[in-house]
Order: C-alpha cells, then sequence, then structure tokens
C-alpha cells in the first residue's frame, strides 16, 4: 500500500517540574504513532519531531515556530493550560492544527485546536456532586498559581455553592515550588470537611506526602478526617508521592489503567512492553493516545493531511480507545469522554468507584446539567464515605 507521510509535531516537557506526566503523554504519542505505521490498512505513516521545552513556559512559542517553519501543520502537545495559550495564536496565525491531549479547566474553543482531553463537565462536575453527596460542603482548595488552579477553584466554588456550601479558603503555590508547609497549618486551621488540590508536579506530590505526614504526627487519620480530592491526579503521580502518602485519594478523571476489558489490557500491556522505564501509563497517556490515533485516522478519511480536511474528517470518526468510544463534537472539536471517579491504592493504582454508562458529550462553557455517574459497586461506595 502506497502511504502519504504525515510529520506530526510532539511538543511535550519531558523533563522539569511536571516531566513525569508530560513523559506519559510524549511515550502515548509516541505508541500510537509506532502502532499507526506498524498498520497495514491505513494509508498513512506518521513522522514524530519531538521538541522539550524542559517545563519552562517561554520555551514553547520557540519551539512551536520551529516545527510551523519545518512545515509541520499537526501539533500534538501541551500538559500546561499556561503552555497552550502560549502556542494558540502561532497555530492560529499559521493554520497549523494543536491537537491537545490534557484534561483542562475548559471556557476556550478554538478552530485551530482539536481538545482530546477531559472538559469540565467530563471531570469538575462529577466530582463536585460527589464531594457534596459524601464529604460534605465545606472545601480548602490549593492549586497551583496559573489558570489550572485558578480556573479550577472557581468551577468548585460556585458548583458548592450552588449545592448551599462554599470553599474556606483558597492557597496558591507557584509551579515546582514545594514549601507547602503554610498551606497545612492553614488547612489544619480551617478544619474543611475534604480537601481540593489543582497542583501540578512537584508541588502537587510534596503536599501529598507533607500532609499526610503532618496528619500522622498529630494522629489524625488523613484519608478520614481530611479526604484529598482532585482531577488531575494520575498513577505516575502516585508513584511519585510514594505509597506511604498515595492511598486514599479521589480522583475525577475519564480514564484510569485499571479499567476492564480487552481493549484496555492490550493499550496497558503494549504501553509497558514499549517503556519499561515508565512512568507508567496515565489518563494523559491514553488522551495523546488517542489524539495521535485520530489524526491517522482522520488523515486517512480526508485522503490528505490539509489541515481543513482533516478538521472536517476528524468529526465523523469514532475511535475504540482503551477507556471506551471517543468521538469529537464538530461544534467545539473537543472529544465525548466517559467520566468516572477513582480512589487511589497504596499500589499507585485506583479502584473505580463511579462512572457514567456511555460517553458524554463535551460542555467547555458548563452550559448544560451533568452527566450522571453511578456506582460500580455499591459496597466500594459505602467504603469511603466519612
Amino acid at each position: 500500500m502506497n502511504r502519504t507521510n504525515v510529520p506530526i509535531g510532539l511538543l511535550f516537557s519531558s523533563t522539569g517540574s511536571y516531566g513525569t506526566v508530560a513523559r506519559t503523554l510524549l511515550n502515548g504519542a509516541n505508541l500510537a504513532c509506532e502502532q499507526i505505521n506498524r498498520r497495514d490498512d491505513i494509508g498513512v505513516r506518521l513522522e514524530p519531531f519531538a521538541i522539550n521545552p524542559g517545563s519552562d513556559l517561554a520555551a514553547y512559542a520557540p519551539a512551536m515556530q520551529i516545527m510551523l517553519d519545518r512545515g509541520i501543520k499537526h501539533i500534538v502537545g501541551c500538559y500546561t493550560s499556561s503552555s497552550r495559550k502560549e502556542v494558540i495564536p502561532l497555530i492560529e496565525k499559521c493554520d497549523g492544527l494543536l491537537w491537545y491531549p490534557s484534561h483542562y479547566e475548559g471556557f476556550e474553543s478554538s478552530t485551530g485546536v482539536v481538545y482530546t482531553g477531559a472538559s469540565p463537565n467530563h471531570h469538575m462536575s462529577p466530582l463536585i456532586d460527589y464531594l457534596f453527596t459524601n464529604f460534605g460542603r465545606r472545601a480548602f482548595c490549593v492549586g497551583s498559581n496559573y489558570i489550572w488552579g485558578w480556573e479550577s477553584n472557581r468551577i468548585l466554588r460556585e458548583g458548592l455553592q450552588k449545592r448551599g456550601g462554599g470553599i474556606l479558603a483558597e492557597r496558591y503555590i507557584p509551579v515546582g515550588d514545594t514549601d507547602v508547609d503554610s498551606v497545612i497549618d492553614a488547612i489544619f486551621r480551617a478544619e474543611p470537611d475534604f480537601v481540593f488540590s489543582a497542583l501540578i508536579g512537584e508541588s502537587s506530590y510534596a503536599f501529598f506526602r507533607k500532609f499526610r505526614a503532618a496528619c500522622a504526627e498529630k494522629g489524625i487519620d488523613q484519608v478520614a478526617r481530611f479526604p484529598i480530592a482532585s482531577c488531575n491526579l494520575s498513577e505516575p503521580e502516585l508513584v511519585e508521592i510514594g505509597s506511604d502518602a498515595a492511598d486514599g485519594h479521589i480522583s475525577s478523571s475519564v480514564y484510569f489503567s485499571s479499567l476492564p476489558g480487552d481493549r484496555n489490557d492490550q493499550f496497558v500491556t503494549a504501553y509497558n512492553d514499549a517503556f519499561p522505564d515508565g512512568p507508567v501509563v496515565s489518563a494523559e497517556a491514553e488522551a495523546a493516545f488517542i489524539a495521535v490515533s485520530i489524526l491517522a485516522n482522520a488523515v486517512e478519511a480526508a485522503g490528505c493531511a490539509d489541515v481543513n480536511s482533516v478538521k472536517r474528517s476528524v468529526v465523523l470518526q469514532k475511535f475504540d480507545a482503551p477507556q471506551g468510544c471517543v468521538m469529537i463534537d464538530p461544534e467545539t472539536l473537543h472529544a465525548y469522554l466517559t467520566p468516572r471517579i477513582g480512589r487511589s491504592r497504596s499500589d499507585c493504582t485506583f479502584d473505580v468507584i463511579v462512572h457514567a454508562h456511555k460517553p458524554v458529550r463535551p460542555d467547555p462553557y458548563m452550559i448544560r446539567s451533568s452527566p450522571s455517574l453511578e456506582p460500580v459497586q455499591r459496597q466500594s461506595l459505602v467504603r469511603i464515605v466519612s
């Protein structure tokens, strides 16, 4: 079969303060490239070209410009919202297409971006309902000091207020900062029903470890008294936190590596075989795998890699992803995904405790109602209620 060679950019910070998660993004994208290039039934061959911005926000736009100058029109990349917003003006100016494979805070829709990560109605809305029902109405919020932390906490605040609850306090930490002692002291003083963390990278790992240790020093069962919930806590981050403090946390996501089913088993096995040194598979890895796979399928269906042709084609695709069926909404270019909530274990995996029954339409501007999630096993749900 004659193949169309398609250069694609991979723009991920495989080093730096959030390098662990970004390496899983890079791994997921590379795994998809490898699998697509081995297929006999597709007339597309992907030629990945990777640049590592090193978690330096100022390095993203120059890296994107290098890719665009090389004639690369399809770029799979970025983890943080700050980095995404750095490159969108270049993508739109140069008629490229960014395939953004990360959960994010929403309230954005660009004709130059295909969003394969979770929208706020996939993770924030279900989590607010779950926390309010099972833990209480008073939250303490801590986040990294950039748009993900700000907007996630805002959405939580507004959601709790609508239900008669509220946020006792918000604290923000610079990305990469690990000095969290004052935040922990503030949590003890505030005595919230639960803690919501929108910290990323090294800041997050330090907070989970130090908060567990500080609770232990006071004779407090952290999981029971101060449960921590997040929309960006995944398996490789549990490994970084360490088994002593990895268990009992609530994570709202669309993918966990422990999902049952042959499709996910195949994905996890292929990922582990390809990257035996890790980091372990994550929701981010799956979202990057989805982005590259759907990109290749859209190019095949369009018969070319022209950006406008691919955008017309991509909204017609359905992809059998490890999490289930995924498709792209033609109105917003965001993905239909299946919301789930998990509880972390000391072995750095998650028990999935509630889930939606089918993929949910993306709602980046939060104008529709929340998806309905039901317990996977009612006994599992009961065990985590404090």
